[in-house]
């Protein structure tokens, strides 16, 4: 058995494109996990999370570990407290995108499913995309993915002989 620590993580990942600012630490795989991803995320003030989004295979939960987190959905905004808890569920019921708004660091833990491959659409930039291995998994050599936009979509037997 593998025990890990959400309130003392080992940071394994960053990510610095503002505002998309945000570190994590995989705690699911390491505590051994094969089938469920769970990651904490801390977002430091005036970031967000990742752009507005939604999986088709994935269905993600979100624990508000500590912080005040803006969540944006289809169904508008809505302010979360500590202890607080929310399903995404897979296609476009499931969007969302987390903001600090506030002045002090966020933290929250995304668990998930980890099914491959994924398709994820990215509603605001009309981004689409595609790939053969699960969100949040370290790619494997052989790994393919797609992103795209619909107008750039090719005809079914283009190309074919």
């Amino acid at each position: 058995m593998t025990v890990t620590n959400i309130f003392e993580p080992d940071w394994d990942d960053e990510q610095e494109e503002p505002p998309f600012s945000w570190r994590r630490a995989r705690v699911g795989r390491r505590a051994g996990s094969e089938q469920l991803g769970a990651s904490l995320f801390e977002l430091p003030p005036g970031t967000a999370s990742f752009p507005l989004h939604f999986h088709h295979a994935n269905e993600e939960l979100l624990v508000v570990v500590a912080g005040r987190p803006m969540l944006q959905a289809f169904e508008g905004e809505h302010e979360l407290a500590p202890g607080e808890v929310v399903a995404f569920r897979r296609g476009r019921r499931g969007a969302h995108r987390l903001d600090n708004r506030t002045e002090e660091a966020v933290r929250v833990l995304f668990v998930s499913t980890m099914l491959a491959p994924e398709i994820s659409e990215y509603p605001d930039s009309g981004k689409v995309w595609a790939r053969s291995y699960a969100p949040g998994a370290e790619p494997p050599s052989e790994a393919a993915f797609l992103i795209s936009r619909p107008e750039d979509n090719l005809d079914y037997f283009e190309g074919e002989t």
